[in-house]
């Protein structure tokens, strides 16, 4: 059993359902006093946090309907973002373990990053959503090239995803989302996108996958401002 702390996206499609199958589970222990893996590290780290295993849970229903892959199993758990676990293994050593599985082909909907650059422009927009000062400060961390991805900027943004965004700052990363694939719609849809921020978000997304927007289809933004769209 593991539920991972990095962002959904990196997971492959066997890794995103095998965990969205053991959080139900994991909760299941919780909720209705199951024993089968009562003492499983796991199981121990989120008690107390159930709140934010529900805010997981989002997050990856959110990634696999991005995907295209359906659920039906809503968590009897309301969200709470405000009280998080402890890591079983640090975010950068979740990334070298996916590295090492990932050897056969098949990786997540974003690559695991090689360098400080390329993780800040998969995360960029889930900070900017949450805190513009943020967003510069770790923009000018990320300016020089070719920095080596830190564990410690790797943690800061783990721990940043973790707080939830506000609702203007979720209406902020999804116009600059927009900006890069406007160019896509039609006057039709430009239009309803005008009119309607959950309407213009839709269409961000199917254009970004339509499309091939890479930089944005390898964005953390592209599914997790889905469920704080709905949630804020």
């Amino acid at each position: 059993m593991r539920i991972w702390d990095l962002h959904p996206g990196y997971l492959d499609r066997q890794r995103l359902l095998g965990e969205h199958r053991e959080l139900h589970g994991l909760a299941s222990v919780h909720l209705h006093g199951k024993k089968g893996y009562a003492a499983h590290p796991e199981t121990r780290r989120w008690a107390g946090c159930l709140g934010a295993l529900a805010v997981r849970h989002e997050l990856l229903v959110a990634e696999m309907a991005l995907r295209g892959y359906r659920h039906h199993s809503p968590l009897l758990i309301q969200p709470d973002p405000t009280c998080w676990p402890g890591y079983l293994d640090t975010p950068a050593r979740q990334l070298a373990l996916l590295a090492g599985k990932y050897t056969a082909g098949e990786q997540g909907r974003i690559p695991l990053p090689r360098h400080l650059q390329q993780a800040w422009a998969q995360h960029k927009y889930s900070v900017l959503a949450r805190d513009p000062n943020a967003y510069r400060s770790f923009g000018r961390r990320a300016a020089e090239p070719r920095n080596a991805l830190d564990e410690e900027f790797l943690h800061e943004l783990i721990q940043l995803l973790r707080q939830p965004p506000t609702r203007g700052g979720v209406q902020n990363a999804i116009d600059h989302m927009w900006g890069h694939v406007a160019q896509y719609a039609t006057p039709t849809e430009r239009h309803a996108a005008g009119q309607d921020l959950a309407t213009r978000w839709h269409l961000t997304q199917r254009l970004a996958r339509d499309h091939a927007e890479d930089y944005l289809w390898h964005s953390t933004a592209l599914s997790e401002m889905t469920f704080w769209l709905t949630w804020l």
